[in-house]
């Protein structure tokens, strides 16, 4: 049985100050929180990460940076490594978000130097795939996937793909306020379950767990975790307010499958 996974992403919101006044809020709210029904997941910028860690200690909320850098060190100006983040307290990293994607040049190419570098140091990625409106509409919705998945997972082990976690974003559903219906985002997520199972086998495919991560609310949260192939979600701008991430995580934590 695949546990339940629920990951904030704060992108580029919340000073230090803000970031520990955020962490010290869900922590306060998961105080009682079923943590054996529900993984939870902060990822603040990298300047707050080691703070929120600090807040963090001794609860069971885990924390992931937003991206890293392949390497683990070098003349490399702007970047962080796998190792930075693992010292300032991450157990995650989110790679291959389609903002870095869009707005930074991320490609299949990086996103797969970056998955393996964040195994080596034995970070848990957070992989994102996922199509824009234009490929929506155009039907390449599969295909597109189905390329982040071939490219992006290349060469990985396969012992360590079950480690890795999937995050399924319908691009064209990010900060728009539209969101993939719940058939829509089972439809993809048993598509990536089954390729999965094609490429690397009935076990990891019964075992990797694949997020949702497309304009996610309280009110959509229950609907999409009752699908059978979505294992939790990947959470933007609703996971900046404590009132509306709290409630995704217990609505989350309470659909039994």
């Amino acid at each position: 049985m695949r546990k339940t996974i629920i990951a904030g992403n704060w992108k580029m919101y919340k000073t230090i100050t803000e970031a520990i006044e955020l962490a010290n809020g869900l922590k306060r709210e998961f105080f009682k929180l079923d943590f054996a029904a529900v993984d939870v997941v902060l990822c603040p910028a990298f300047t707050a990460l080691s703070e929120v860690a600090e807040v963090l200690t001794e609860t069971e909320i885990g924390l992931g940076a937003q991206d890293i850098y392949w390497q683990e060190e070098g003349a490399f100006t702007g970047e962080v490594s796998p190792l930075m983040i693992k010292d300032a307290g991450c157990q995650y990293a989110i790679i291959g978000h389609s903002e870095r994607r869009q707005f930074f040049g991320e490609s299949n190419e990086t996103v797969n130097k970056k998955i393996k570098a964040a195994l080596k140091s034995g970070i848990i990625p957070i992989v994102c795939v996922g199509e824009n409106l234009q490929e929506r509409e155009a039907n390449k919705t599969f295909k597109v996937v189905e390329d982040h998945i071939n490219n992006g997972l290349a060469g990985v082990d396969v012992s360590d793909i079950a480690n890795l976690i999937i995050a399924y974003e319908p691009v064209w559903a990010i900060g728009t306020g539209k969101t993939a219906t719940p058939d829509q985002a089972q439809e993809v997520h048993k598509f990536i379950r089954d390729l999965l199972k094609k490429n690397y086998g009935q076990d990891v495919s019964d075992n990797i767990r694949i997020q949702y991560g497309g304009s996610v609310k309280p009110e959509n949260i229950m609907q999409l975790m009752e699908r059978p192939d979505v294992d939790g979600a990947l959470v933007g701008g609703a996971s900046l307010k404590v009132d509306s991430f709290s409630a995704i995580v217990t609505k989350a934590s309470e659909v039994v499958k």
